[in-house]
Protein backbone atom coordinates (compact mmCIF):
# COMPACT_ATOMS: atom_id res chain seq x y z
CA UNK A 1 0.00 0.00 0.00
CA UNK A 2 0.97 3.62 -0.39
CA UNK A 3 3.01 4.88 2.38
CA UNK A 4 1.36 8.11 1.78
CA UNK A 5 -2.03 6.68 2.16
CA UNK A 6 -0.79 4.54 4.65
CA UNK A 7 0.09 7.72 7.12
CA UNK A 8 -2.70 9.67 6.39
CA UNK A 9 -4.51 6.59 7.57
CA UNK A 10 -2.95 6.47 10.79
CA UNK A 11 -2.23 9.93 11.52
CA UNK A 12 -6.40 10.80 10.85
CA UNK A 13 -7.21 7.92 13.63
CA UNK A 14 -4.55 9.05 15.46
CA UNK A 15 -5.85 12.86 15.36
CA UNK A 16 -9.31 10.90 16.44
CA UNK A 17 -8.38 9.65 19.36
CA UNK A 18 -6.08 12.83 20.08
CA UNK A 19 -9.00 15.21 20.35
CA UNK A 20 -11.08 12.94 22.18
CA UNK A 21 -8.46 12.75 24.62
CA UNK A 22 -7.57 16.39 24.60
CA UNK A 23 -11.44 17.98 24.52
CA UNK A 24 -14.10 15.56 24.95
CA UNK A 25 -13.55 15.56 29.23
CA UNK A 26 -14.68 19.39 28.95
CA UNK A 27 -18.14 17.58 27.89
CA UNK A 28 -18.01 14.54 29.98
CA UNK A 29 -15.76 14.95 32.50
CA UNK A 30 -16.59 18.54 33.83
CA UNK A 31 -17.98 17.47 36.91
CA UNK A 32 -15.48 15.12 37.94
CA UNK A 33 -12.08 16.60 39.85
CA UNK A 34 -9.64 17.74 37.36
CA UNK A 35 -7.14 14.35 37.66
CA UNK A 36 -9.78 12.04 36.59
CA UNK A 37 -9.70 13.65 33.79
CA UNK A 38 -6.34 13.95 33.46
CA UNK A 39 -5.64 9.87 33.61
CA UNK A 40 -9.03 9.26 31.27
CA UNK A 41 -6.95 11.52 28.53
CA UNK A 42 -3.77 9.95 29.20
CA UNK A 43 -5.27 6.35 28.57
CA UNK A 44 -7.08 7.73 24.88
CA UNK A 45 -3.83 9.34 24.35
CA UNK A 46 -1.96 6.12 24.63
CA UNK A 47 -4.27 4.61 21.65
CA UNK A 48 -3.25 8.00 19.74
CA UNK A 49 0.79 7.38 20.60
CA UNK A 50 0.57 3.75 19.38
CA UNK A 51 -1.01 5.10 15.79
CA UNK A 52 0.94 8.87 15.39
CA UNK A 53 4.51 7.35 16.13
CA UNK A 54 4.56 4.45 13.59
CA UNK A 55 2.75 6.70 10.95
CA UNK A 56 5.34 9.37 11.31
CA UNK A 57 7.98 6.83 10.45
CA UNK A 58 6.52 5.81 7.51
CA UNK A 59 5.43 9.01 6.59
CA UNK A 60 9.20 10.47 7.25
CA UNK A 61 10.20 7.85 4.34
CA UNK A 62 8.92 9.76 1.37
CA UNK A 63 8.16 13.14 3.29
CA UNK A 64 10.63 15.66 4.96
CA UNK A 65 9.45 16.53 8.84
CA UNK A 66 7.83 19.68 7.20
CA UNK A 67 5.69 18.48 5.24
CA UNK A 68 5.05 15.97 7.66
CA UNK A 69 4.08 18.22 10.11
CA UNK A 70 1.82 20.21 7.74
CA UNK A 71 -0.01 16.93 7.00
CA UNK A 72 -0.92 16.74 11.13
CA UNK A 73 -2.60 19.89 11.15
CA UNK A 74 -4.55 19.46 7.76
CA UNK A 75 -5.35 16.42 9.33
CA UNK A 76 -5.94 17.70 13.14
CA UNK A 77 -8.35 20.53 11.64
CA UNK A 78 -10.24 18.09 9.71
CA UNK A 79 -11.08 15.81 12.45
CA UNK A 80 -11.44 18.63 14.87
CA UNK A 81 -13.83 20.64 13.03
CA UNK A 82 -16.66 17.78 12.54
CA UNK A 83 -15.83 16.83 16.57
CA UNK A 84 -16.56 20.53 17.40
CA UNK A 85 -20.00 20.80 15.89
CA UNK A 86 -21.34 17.46 16.38
CA UNK A 87 -20.03 16.37 19.23
CA UNK A 88 -19.27 19.32 21.38
CA UNK A 89 -22.29 21.29 19.53
CA UNK A 90 -19.76 24.32 18.91
CA UNK A 91 -21.74 26.49 16.68
CA UNK A 92 -19.86 26.93 12.86
CA UNK A 93 -18.23 30.20 12.21
CA UNK A 94 -16.44 31.54 9.02
CA UNK A 95 -12.90 31.40 11.66
CA UNK A 96 -13.26 27.76 11.05
CA UNK A 97 -12.97 28.43 6.95
CA UNK A 98 -10.42 31.25 7.22
CA UNK A 99 -8.20 28.53 8.94
CA UNK A 100 -8.54 26.20 6.81
CA UNK A 101 -7.71 28.29 3.81
CA UNK A 102 -4.79 29.87 5.79
CA UNK A 103 -3.83 25.64 6.32
CA UNK A 104 -3.89 25.24 2.53
CA UNK A 105 -1.33 27.70 2.00
CA UNK A 106 0.59 25.99 4.49
CA UNK A 107 0.06 23.02 2.42
CA UNK A 108 0.94 24.96 -0.77
CA UNK A 109 3.80 26.32 0.83
CA UNK A 110 5.51 23.15 2.07
CA UNK A 111 4.65 21.18 -0.51
CA UNK A 112 5.47 22.80 -3.66
CA UNK A 113 9.40 21.80 -4.05
CA UNK A 114 7.64 17.69 -4.61
CA UNK A 115 5.73 19.11 -7.85
CA UNK A 116 8.31 21.47 -8.78
CA UNK A 117 11.72 19.56 -8.20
Amino acid sequence: MNQYLITIGLLTLSNVFMTFAWYAHLKNLSDKPWLIAAFASWGIALLEYLLQVPANRIGFEVMNLGQLKILQEVITLTVFVPFALFYMKEKLTWDYLWAGLCICGAVFFIMRSKFTG
